[in-house]
């Protein structure tokens, strides 16, 4: 029997000579034929490929593929001795006894290394922390260990037998002494042979005891781009018997020819010198796996047979290829045509361009060519889980209408994704497992709330979850579930700002008011929880209630057994699936007793929080299927199920600089890396080799997006590396450079010009194909006339209803933003979002609501200091000193204003209903409080300014108006502009003229319901000042409307959408129109700041 070694440089060569093959039946009509593949991706392509063959009639397309039993193992001795996912040395079940070996063995002094980075011999948080990498370090060096049994047996076997080299007769390094020792006491732990000594043994009954073995006459192994050497002595020793058929993928038959006549053979990789065999620069940069591959392959005897792949096309794809396969590099008489897109390279702002950008790529080839199909499509990913939620929103919507993609009409598989993302159980598992030990902050424990199985269970709607972000923002809630979970950080003695405190306030808050200064514990009541939101309090109380109980329990050190069953029944407390998702429920049923069963006899091992999430972020990692591949749609993979699977079409999405290739730091633990051999596995080179079988698996067209440029500055960005010397090959392969024909630089927005215009991004036509783009970019390239005004001209008349005072003072307060209101129309304002992080700090808005508070507090007679405890429990203020010193300040200004007040406010104040006529059938009625005889006394912890007094002015005029038989005043006070004394403003009587002029406002207020009127209180008020003074009023208004140095009120968001973003005062200035005349204005703005605010200056009085 022989062992057959098969090359080509295209896997559809190598399958038409299985196929071949396995038509010639072998003597046992029942006997399975055996095929090993490397993935299941090659698996699904190469079932396909060989039903074309096997069982067809001589016109082909109608045969079968049975009888065949694919097998995609570990190793290839998996697959011999059948060993399944039942190996106890596959790194997976290596792990649990080799961390019950790592515990009974801490106080050694051979595991001195380990138990010290493990923290056993530390104390306090920092042992605690430690101690929680228990699992992961288990994991991590049973892979280590894994990889020495594959890679470099030898070394194992020296230490079985007591010697502690490195595989190859030097020592190992001192600062890895340990591990030898660490193996052995494993070896005695397992009861099995250990796996050298299993491959010794293989070996030698695979030589003289052939048929003890349940294996076919022949087998073949398929599209292995690297075998270790324990795998290529297993070939060989079952070659002694049996045909063994190797069908080897590799770029370049004309380097394996000048390799063999080298007689280079494996050894140390710093001495390997194959890469000067290697004439063309990719073959010698981005294949160094296949090369080591051949010299690993030289240890064996076997039949070399190389089949020769079909004519490369003549493109700029095709050259490149058959210079690969020649190892040489001929530009001579080549010449790229100006239509060969065969090659395109997209530099892109960003992963989101990069989808926006492939999309349009792939629908202009579907465009362009009627015979491909979507399952021509493959394309590669290197970071699928970045790029999959891009992929999905960008792709296979289905016929959204109007002017949404025709990309959405395109189905896409995305291939071997994380269970976690799959399955929103199994995400909230993991959602779970982060927050237990974690400071459980605001957007954590809202984002859970915002899965689809947590909404279902407690019924929060859209609404809901508005609502409730709105109480975790009012009430103060930043992290942690109480003052317990802060005693790790230090501050268990403050409360505030937890989850406890905060739906203490949101319940107590069902029931009474936070005026009553009754509080529970240390939470005041949280207002405006009104009775329809009672049963939504209680909902959101649940919640906390149930994953905050949840999470305390996640925590400890347990069997794992323990922590499944407490994650289960989270998830079953938390979550409630519809009647089409039960199959979640099953899987994370099927999981768990997986995790459980690969534990075995020591899944009684204790665990700690960190061990589980390691733990089961490793089991729930991307497993693809089967049926994950070729099922006729666009399939999006990682680059490693699908490598050298020959498609029409192989797009490589994501080659950036820092993601591909991976970054190769090796592991310090590791002794192959100490000094490493050729065969043994390179992640940077594995990667590299992907994408060299990549160029060689397309066989029409090669498409490579990456980011080329910053997509917030603009910056640009080069490429990966590898990526850069494929684009200086292309430059190799022709008579003169093609990068420039080759590497397209899109812009930034999908809607730029470039995107529209034929042929300017490398295609005849317009690049895009997005309706939405389109409209867009006429828009833009459009001729651009000044800015329209906001309204042609007023609105229609509304009916002449009554005036509410409350409606008069709120459109006074902003009288642009009135108009708006008066429309029922909502503005986008800045949405209010939650903050994870404990104020340190308050802001000048923030101590105008805490110094408002406590001055209404203070006013309405609670005491200072009663007024600054009732601030504490709204968690508003920093904790400690820091927050106590801020309050204290501000409770101090605020106690100024109190007492400045006082004489002004003797006895108890009073409310007067008001009920005036406006003439016509019009009345303005509403209430004034806070009046003290016949006097309003409004004090306010603003600095006064101009709503402040307008405020007091139209309340003065509703009250003369409405009782004309008393001298009605207004005292204004409020804080100052400089020094600590409270400023004071006195206005009225009045007398006989309040009814007009209070007529007058309301005429102003019918008017800014009709159009946003050129009427900003502060500048308005700054350039009346300005009159009344002589001076400058453009210049006195410029300065509130646009400042230098801060924003003013040009940045107010109502003025911006009628006006625009950073506009100047001219915009307020148009001359008057008719019926606005004022005396001495020609301007609106003047005219109206003189109808506003020249009667309430004119009877201004001397404070007292």
């Amino acid at each position: 029997m022989t062992l057959y070694l098969h090359r080509a440089e295209r896997t559809d060569v190598l399958a038409r000579g299985l196929g071949d093959l396995l038509a010639e039946p072998p003597a046992d009509p029942f006997a399975e034929e055996l095929v090993v593949v490397p993935a299941r991706g090659v698996e699904r392509w190469l079932s396909q490929r060989l039903s074309h063959r096997l069982g067809a009639a001589p016109a082909g397309g109608d045969g079968v593929c049975a009888g065949i039993r694919f097998s995609s193992p570990r190793s290839v001795v998996s697959a011999v001795l059948g060993l399944g996912d039942d190996d106890p040395w596959a790194a997976e079940a290596m792990a649990w006894p080799l961390l019950a070996v790592l515990d009974e063995s801490l106080d050694e002094v051979w595991c001195e290394p380990v138990a010290r980075h493990l923290g056993h011999f530390d104390t306090g948080t920092e042992a605690e922390l430690r101690h929680g990498r228990r699992y992961a370090v288990a994991a991590r060096l049973a892979r280590l260990f894994a990889a020495y049994a594959v890679q470099r047996p030898t070394l194992l076997a020296d230490w079985t037998e007591g010697r502690d080299t490195d595989g190859r007769g030097a020592a190992v390094d001192d600062d890895l002494a340990w591990q030898p020792e660490l193996w052995r006491r494993l070896s005695d732990r397992i009861d099995a042979p250990p796996p050298n000594a299993r491959h010794t043994a293989t070996l030698t009954e695979l030589r003289d005891r052939p048929t003890s073995f349940d294996l076919p006459e022949r087998l073949s192994l398929f599209g292995h781009t690297r075998l270790p050497i324990t795998e290529v002595e297993l070939l060989s020793a079952l070659a002694e018997h049996r045909d063994v058929h190797l069908w080897l993928p590799h770029p370049s038959g004309a380097l394996w020819e000048r390799l063999k006549a080298a007689g280079t053979t494996a050894g140390d990789r710093s001495l390997d010198k194959s890469h000067q065999e290697a004439d063309h620069p990719l073959l010698a940069m981005l294949g160094r796996d296949s090369r080591e591959l051949q010299l690993t392959l030289a240890t064996a005897a076997a039949v070399d047979d190389h089949s020769a792949p079909p004519a490369a096309p003549d493109t700029l794809l095709g050259w490149l290829q058959q210079d690969l396969r020649d190892n040489t590099v001929s530009p001579a008489g080549r010449r790229m045509a100006a239509d060969d897109r065969s090659v395109q390279v997209h530099a892109c702002h960003g992963a989101a361009r990069q989808v926006d950008v492939l999309r349009d790529v792939l629908l202009g080839m579907l465009q362009a060519d009627p015979t491909l199909e979507p399952r021509d499509i493959l394309v590669m990913c290197p970071d699928i889980e970045t790029y999959a939620p891009l992929i999905t929103a960008r792709f296979g919507l289905g016929d959204l209408g109007g002017n949404s993609h025709p990309a959405h009409r395109l189905r896409v598989q995305l291939a071997d994704r994380s269970l976690t993302q799959t399955n929103p159980l199994l995400g909230i598992a993991s959602q779970l497992l982060d927050l237990a030990g974690s400071r459980a902050t605001a957007s954590q424990v809202l984002d859970l709330a915002q899965a689809e199985p947590v909404r279902r269970r407690f019924r929060f709607t859209d609404d809901d979850l508005d609502t409730i972000t709105a109480w975790v923002r009012e009430s103060g809630i930043r992290w942690a579930f109480d003052r317990t979970d802060r005693r790790q950080f230090g501050l268990a003695e403050y409360p505030q700002n937890t989850w406890r405190f905060g739906v203490d306030r949101v319940v107590s808050g069902v029931t009474m008011s936070a005026d009553a200064h009754a509080w529970i514990d240390t939470a005041l009541p949280l207002d405006d929880v009104g009775s329809a939101r009672i049963d939504l309090a209680g909902r959101f109380a649940e919640y906390v209630d149930r994953l905050q109980l949840i999470a305390s329990r996640l925590d400890g050190a347990r069997p794992l057994a323990e922590w499944l069953d407490t994650l289960h029944a989270g998830i079953e407390q938390l979550t409630r699936v519809g009647p089409d998702d039960t199959w979640q429920t099953g899987q994370v049923q099927r999981e768990f007793a997986g995790v459980e069963a690969d534990a075995g006899s020591l899944a009684g091992t204790a665990l700690r929080l960190p061990d589980v999430r390691a733990l089961l972020s490793a089991h729930l990692t991307g497993r693809p299927t089967r049926a994950s591949f070729r099922t006729g749609t666009l399939t999006v993979c990682t680059m490693v199920p699908m490598r050298s699977v020959p498609h029409r079409v192989v797009c490589l999405l994501g080659l950036d600089d820092g993601v591909f290739p991976r970054f190769g730091l090796a592991d310090g633990d590791d002794v192959l890396a100490r000094c490493p051999v050729t065969g043994e596995r390179d992640v940077r080179s594995e990667d590299r080799q992907l994408m060299l079988d990549a160029i060689l698996a397309a066989t029409e067209s090669l498409v490579i997006t990456y980011t080329g440029a910053n997509e917030y500055s603009g910056q640009p960005r080069p490429p990966a590396v590898p990526l850069g010397e494929f684009l200086d090959a292309l430059d190799g392969c022709t008579e003169s450079e093609v990068r420039d024909a080759v590497l397209i630089r899109h812009p930034l927005q999908p809607f730029d010009g470039k995107n529209l215009e034929p042929g300017r991004l490398g295609r005849p036509g317009p690049f895009t194909f997005d309706p939405a783009a389109l409209l867009a970019g006429r828009a833009a390239a459009g001729s651009r006339p000044p800015r329209p005004e906001f309204l042609a001209g007023p609105l229609s008349v509304p009916a002449a209803d009554d005036v509410g005072l409350a409606e008069l003072l709120a459109f006074f307060r902003d009288p642009v933003k009135g108009f708006f209101r008066a429309l029922d129309l909502t503005l986008p304002w800045e949405v209010d979002g939650v903050s994870d992080a404990m104020p340190v700090e308050i802001d000048n808005l923030e101590k105008w609501s805490v110094g408002d508070r406590m001055l209404r507090d203070m006013l309405a007679g609670i005491h200072p200091d009663a007024a600054l405890n009732a601030e504490w429990r709204r968690g508003t203020l920093p904790p400690g000193r820091l927050g106590w010193r801020t309050a204290t300040e501000i409770r101090d200004a605020a106690r100024g204003l109190a007492v400045g007040a006082h004489p002004h406010r003797q006895g108890s104040p009073r409310a007067f209903d008001v009920d005036v006529d406006l003439g016509n059938g019009r009345r303005l009625t509403g209430t004034v409080p806070g009046l003290y005889g016949y006097r309003l006394v409004p004090v306010s912890y603003s600095r006064l300014d101009a709503k402040q007094l307008l405020s007091a002015w139209v309340q003065l005029l509703a009250l003369s108006a409405d009782d004309e038989d008393h001298n009605w005043t207004s005292l204004v006070i409020g804080r100052a502009a400089r020094g600590h004394a409270p400023a004071v403003r006195l206005f009225g009587p009045v007398g006989a003229e309040a009814g007009a002029l209070l007529a007058d406002l309301v005429a102003i207020y019918d008017a800014g319901r009709r159009e946003p009127l050129p009427l900003p209180l502060k500048t308005s008020y700054a350039w009346y000042q300005a009159r009344r003074t002589h001076d400058d009023p453009t210049i006195a208004a410029g300065r509130r409307w646009r400042p230098s140095n801060y924003d003013g009120e040009n940045a107010d968001p109502a003025h911006v959408r009628v006006w625009g973003p950073n506009t100047l005062l001219n915009v307020l200035l148009q001359p008057t129109r008719p019926g606005e005349e004022q005396p001495g204005e020609s301007t609106r703005l003047g005219a109206y700041a003189a109808r506003l605010w020249g009667p309430m200056l004119r009877f201004e009085q001397a404070a007292p």
